[in-house]
């Protein structure tokens, strides 16, 4: 198996066709076609569906995608540390959980840019245990992630608390229920519900609202930002943060509104997470000093 290999999987699912993957990568057709069916035969399974009008992922070609595109990112990972430690001490790698992404984090970043302009940003959207995990084996630097109250740090990091609030009910400004002070878990069950996939702390925080009864429409998905736009989109309503939706563009345009949950079982922390350690570079010291800067000043607001 070769890297290239990967990457041309990854090509025609971009550009639907093997033709037009290889024009893109500047490789003869034959030639990509050819590392493909080698690929496919060291797999044992077939990865694309060829047919007159291109090519698209077969089913086992989507569930293994995942997988070849974290080995590439890896890989991208290794060169980028091969090209040497003084370039890699200039990137912040932050994982997140997508929690007051518009009104926290890119102000700070963007704060943190601006005093530092030669630092570079590497951000990225993972779940809860995937930023804990990456920050214990260094693949991150920092994670920014929600914990309920009574949740320990997990073992190993640091935390500095940038946030406390408390979750809320989020649905369509024009939406009936906005006519009232706060919502119900009642009121919640009888609406299509927008949840966290397992593995988000709000997918827990619901389970525990509602109990062993649960909305009979219940739609999933990955993290708040999405959250949001399915319940503009009137697709169903969902809970998060209010610090994750106060300040938003979709809630100050007059998209989405929040009201407090009756009720509510327990409080949420957004937390930075970093590793203990005895020192920090500029760059880390000023991505904190930014958030912490940015936090004081959203809750002066």
């Amino acid at each position: 198996m070769r890297i290239e290999q990967l990457q041309y999987v990854l090509a025609v699912t971009e550009h639907g066709s093997v033709r037009r993957a290889a024009e893109r990568l500047h490789v003869s057709q034959p030639a990509m076609s050819d590392a493909l069916a080698r690929l496919e035969r060291e797999l044992g399974v077939e990865l694309l569906e060829r047919q007159r009008s291109g090519a698209r992922l077969s089913t086992a070609g989507r569930e293994l995608l995942p997988r070849m595109t974290d080995v590439l990112e890896a890989v991208d990972r290794l060169r980028s540390a091969a090209a040497g430690e003084a370039a890699a001490s200039h990137t912040l790698r932050i994982g997140s959980v997508h929690a007051a992404t518009s009104v926290l984090l890119l102000p700070a970043v963007q704060r943190l840019r601006e005093a530092r302009p030669q630092t570079s940003i590497e951000l990225r959207t993972l779940q809860q245990h995937e930023i804990v995990l990456g920050l214990l084996e260094g693949a991150l630097d920092f994670g920014l992630v929600n914990l309920l109250d009574g949740d320990d740090v997990p073992a190993g990091l640091a935390a500095y608390e940038l946030k406390r609030g408390r979750p809320v009910a989020v649905l369509p400004a024009d939406h009936p229920l906005a006519d009232g002070d706060d919502v119900g878990a009642d009121d919640l069950r009888n609406e299509p519900f927008v949840g966290m996939r397992a593995g988000y702390l709000m997918h827990r925080y619901a389970h525990r609202l509602f109990g062993g009864n649960l909305p009979r429409t219940w739609h999933t998905t990955d993290g708040a930002e999405m959250g949001k736009l399915m319940v503009a989109e009137g697709i169903g309503l969902t809970v998060l943060p209010d610090y994750s939706v106060d300040g938003d563009p979709l809630a100050r345009t007059g998209l989405i509104t929040t009201r407090p949950i009756r009720d509510s079982p327990v409080g949420v922390r957004l937390l930075l997470l970093h590793r203990q350690r005895e020192g920090a570079a500029d760059a880390s010291r000023g991505l904190i000093e930014a958030l912490i800067h940015q936090a004081r000043s959203l809750r002066a607001a």
